[in-house]
């Protein structure tokens, strides 16, 4: 299904989506990842399911970064996912969301491998749709993370600079992902391309299930730590999640 390269606006059968529509989330849909330990990025916040941290109103899931104390975290947010609820493989996923900005914030609008509990990271493959270091919120990054034949990861991506900061306002944040071809949007115009030869001889995960992951990350090893000039709260709004296929 699905496994031809398509126009991106051919995509207009909708397969699953969240429009983040009631008063709360929507749990058939999403979990919650939890707890501190850094993440394998030398990360600052725990993660929560606390309403203070993630919660629905307003047309939008609103994740949000606070300065507070949690265990030794000195912050805490929200990571939301569709793991054992919901895969994605191809097709086009679109995500209207409003990101954060600020020295040490780190959004992200990503995927990991359904299998992950059974081919670990990287061999399970890594989609980021979205990364933006906080200090630098006119730069948009996209990577793709795979391992080698040794199984150690390797990756490949580009910065996109737009003219204007990306947490001003709601964009879409979009991936068309074919049998052996991923391709990323904004704004449902192409920045960037990624291959199956793109790998170099590593492995190429990306024709498998994944699954959708949605978070505000505070400092560690992207963007560094928050400094002085990093404003808290900070949130991201996500105005919907909309998986389409062609017919």
């Amino acid at each position: 299904m699905n496994e031809e390269a398509r126009n991106y606006a051919d995509y207009t059968t909708l397969v699953w989506g969240d429009e983040f529509d009631g008063s709360a989330l929507d749990q058939t849909k999403w979990g919650y990842d939890l707890g501190g330990s850094g993440w394998g990025n030398n990360e600052l916040q725990n993660y929560t399911n606390s309403s203070e941290n993630s919660f629905v109103n307003g047309g939008n899931l609103t994740i949000k970064a606070l300065r507070q104390q949690s265990g030794s975290n000195g912050y805490t947010s929200a990571r939301l996912l569709t793991k054992g609820k919901q895969t994605f493989q191809f097709g086009r996923i679109d995500v209207r969301a409003k990101i954060p900005k600020g020295k040490g914030v780190w959004p992200a609008i990503w995927m990991l491998g359904a299998d992950i509990d059974q081919n670990n990271w990287p061999k399970c493959g890594e989609i980021d749709i979205m990364e933006l270091r906080g200090s630098r919120p006119k730069e948009l990054l996209s990577t793709m993370h795979f391992a080698d034949p040794q199984g150690a990861r390797r990756l490949k991506g580009t910065t996109k600079t737009v003219t204007a900061d990306l947490s001003d306002d709601f964009h879409i944040y979009s991936v068309v992902r074919s049998r052996d071809q991923i391709r990323v949007y904004l704004d449902s115009e192409l920045f960037f391309t990624f291959t199956s030869g793109d790998t170099s001889g590593g492995s190429y995960p990306f024709n498998n299930p994944f699954f959708m992951i949605l978070n505000v990350a505070v400092g560690g090893d992207f963007d560094g730590n928050p400094d002085a000039s990093t404003v808290f709260p900070q949130q991201m709004q996500v105005d919907y999640v909309r998986y389409f296929q062609y017919k």
